[in-house]
């Protein structure tokens, strides 16, 4: 039997314009699915796992679309509620060179946005589930959310469900006060916690030295304090962190490190072109949630988190779409990039 996991937040359209084209030279805009939590069960559906993603869509057509992306890889929508009126949007402009991506989100009011703590009866979603995952950017939505993932969380702990979380702070969507309050409480139930060079920083104060991400400078001995101080603070199992060195909108310098309580563990690095950065953390912690229901080591299990979502900046749109041989290919040193024939 497949290993069940739960995910829970929000999924949105995306419309972004061709190709490098700004906003406002844009005339035409592609559209697609995606979302943090979204993007996570997809990536495990591709590996085999069984996962289902629990959210709330609108009953009309693009509520239905929203679904049926998710389906289209096999994930469980069997706990998507339909109501409200609408699904969250965000637009996307790719940078280039020198010029950053630019996010714009149109998403209050969403169906998501608006749901209720009654909503949910966690004891039955989360029945046979094995791991359950949300980011900090469901609470930061706003309404009864925080209180609905603090119902997800405790349940989970009571069911004796392994909980992780992307910290995954958002300025846009709230202060760090805001999240470090919110966060706070909701870490003390999670076993495995991811963060990017900044999330730490942002919402719990942690800083590493000696490292500048915006100069592409990464102290690996600053991130281990970092890793240190966030286990010994909430009590994690393993703390991830994703360390992105950002020379252009293009060219990035990509590894990981992982903590268990014990050791510590440097992924290779990458030195990846970009396509699509857009769910490249997701697609890292789908890539470890894997990994660890797999029963690999803490070496291979960065290993395998950082290949997959190196491969995940080669893919347009926010969905990971490779196979866990593919991830395993290039973890394993094959990163050639050779035509397969």
């Amino acid at each position: 039997m497949p290993k069940r996991v739960v995910t829970f937040g929000e999924i949105m359209l995306r419309l972004a314009p061709e190709g490098y084209y700004r906003f406002t030279q844009a005339d035409r805009y592609g559209a697609v699915f995606g979302g943090g939590e979204a993007n996570v069960a997809v990536s495990l559906c591709n590996y085999g796992v069984d996962a289902a993603f629990v959210t709330k869509l609108p009953e009309h057509e693009i509520g239905q679309a929203a679904v049926n992306a998710l389906r289209r890889f096999g994930v469980d929508t069997s706990f998507v509620l339909r109501g409200g009126s609408r699904v969250g949007i965000y637009y996307m402009e790719k940078g280039a060179s020198q010029r950053p991506s630019k996010v714009i989100y149109d998403r209050a009011g969403s169906s998501f946005a608006e749901v209720a703590r009654q909503d949910f009866d966690w004891k039955n979603i989360l029945k046979g589930a094995e791991w359950f995952h949300f980011t900090g950017i469901t609470p930061a939505l706003g309404g009864e959310l925080a209180d609905v993932c603090m119902d997800a969380v405790r349940t989970a702990k009571e069911m004796g469900i392994t909980v992780s979380c992307d910290l995954n702070y958002r300025k846009k969507l709230w202060t760090k006060d805001e999240a470090r309050k919110t966060m706070g409480a909701l870490c003390r139930y999670v076993d495995v916690c991811i963060a990017n060079e900044e999330d730490a920083s942002d919402v719990f104060g942690v800083r590493a030295k000696d490292t500048d991400i915006t100069g592409g400078k990464v102290n690996h001995e600053g991130y281990k304090s970092v890793a240190r101080q966030l286990a010994e603070q909430f009590g994690f199992a393993k703390v991830a962190i994703t360390l992105r060195e950002s020379f252009s909108a293009n060219d990035n310098g990509w590894s990981a490190m992982l903590y268990d309580g014990g050791q510590y563990y440097f992924s290779k690095r990458y030195m990846i072109h970009i396509v699509d950065r857009v769910g490249g953390g997701d697609s890292f912690g789908g890539g470890l949630i894997y990994a660890f229901l797999e029963g690999y080591s803490p070496q291979s299990a960065v290993e395998f988190a950082v290949a997959a979502s190196c491969l995940k900046h080669t893919v347009e749109g926010d969905f990971n779409m490779v196979s866990a041989q593919e991830v395993k290919k290039l973890s394993e040193g094959d990163g050639s990039g050779r035509v397969q024939r």
